[in-house]
């Protein structure tokens, strides 16, 4: 569903990503592991379309992507949850998670029924909905990101490193709520990465490693 060719990445002339290959098949739970600045945010970017590839291809539903920008995602129904959750603060938790499918020209009903499928899995969203972003604590606005990319998210999902600077107790309620996500839309998509695997290896099938920019070998 999701695969990066051959993908090299260059910022400001400097290489970043080499080389790097990885597929994220319809259905799949795929990590990508690596130690901060290994390359993992910039994958997920190039994914995304935040990052220009600067040889290879990214491929989306057999659809090369590669020259392609940002907004053609979520039409292919790719949700993203960044590392720095990226939340408007003066708004409310539900209108950050609206945006994305009002930005898609979604339905009202369609609109509606995916935000009670996110509130259904994500129960805690719904009690935070009329708070403002601004005044959440980071393991909340980790969750609101979460519930955004499924507003649009219907085939994959990309998470940032979801547990990084959570306390244990919400890294748990986190890691539960991938585990019901898995259980309720075993058809979506999720490419996640971490820099510790012990914490995604009951939530995923393939890990894929990357050092210094690079996929490490089997």
């Amino acid at each position: 569903m999701l695969e990066l060719s051959g993908v090299s990445v260059a910022i400001a002339g400097v290489p970043v990503l080499r080389n790097v290959s990885l597929k994220v098949p319809a259905g799949g739970r795929v990590a990508l592991i690596g130690r901060n600045g290994a390359g993992k945010t910039t994958t997920l970017r190039t994914l995304m379309g935040l990052v220009p590839a600067t040889t290879g291809k990214v491929v989306i539903d057999g659809e090369d992507e590669t020259r392609l920008p940002p907004h053609h995602r979520p039409r292919h129904g790719i949700g993203y949850a960044p590392e720095d959750r990226r939340l408007f603060g003066s708004f409310t938790v539900e209108d950050n998670m609206l945006l994305p499918a009002q930005v898609l020209r979604l339905s009202e009903q369609e609109i509606a029924e995916r935000l009670a499928r996110v509130y259904g899995l994500l129960p805690e969203l719904k009690e935070l909905a009329p708070r403002k972003a601004a005044g959440l604590s980071g393991g909340q606005g980790k969750m609101v990101a979460l519930g955004r990319a499924l507003m649009v998210g219907t085939k994959a999902v990309l998470l940032d490193e979801p547990f990084q600077g959570l306390a244990p107790a919400l890294a748990l309620r986190y890691a539960e709520a991938l585990k019901r996500l898995r259980a309720a839309l075993p058809d979506v998509a999720i490419l996640i990465t971490e820099s510790n695997p012990e914490l995604l290896r009951p939530l995923v099938e393939q890990t894929y490693v990357i050092e210094r920019g690079e996929i490490a070998p089997d």
